[in-house]
């Protein structure tokens, strides 16, 4: 499901699937070769996110801290090359971050009075600085 919802494109999304019926058609494949697949088809480099959710058995945090207009935000319990978007509500308003194991900062517009995390990601979150409280 957080898959679908990086490729962020129902059509796309529903023609992989039937590609990977195609071409693995009534074969035996290891999950390189579907892993490969998947990452050729979407154009997204998706190693950090097959080795983060099939190598290991952590969920990733994203761990965040806002100050004023500025979103401090990366990922934690993460691998080192783990990288996809997610989509995030910043003040009520939908927003893609590229969070990775290293701090990314992004500044809005507006004061940031609101931050939630798109359920559809299998991720966790942690506001960094009411955990400092």
């Amino acid at each position: 499901h957080t898959l679908r919802h990086i490729i962020d494109d129902d059509e796309k999304w529903r023609n992989m699937l039937r590609g990977l019926n195609e071409t693995f058609w009534h074969r035996t494949v290891k999950p390189e070769q579907v892993e490969g697949y998947l990452i050729s088809e979407s154009g997204i480099d998706l190693r950090g996110f097959f080795d983060q959710y099939l190598r290991t058995t952590d969920i990733p945090v994203l761990a965040y801290e806002t100050e004023g207009t500025q979103l401090t935000f990366q990922f934690e319990k993460a691998v080192e090359n783990l990288k996809f978007p997610v989509r995030v509500q910043v003040n009520g308003e939908s927003v893609w971050i590229n969070p990775s194991p290293e701090p990314q900062v992004m500044t809005v517009e507006e004061p940031i009075e609101t931050f939630e995390v798109d359920r559809n990601f299998y991720i966790l979150s942690r506001d960094t600085k009411a955990a400092d409280q």
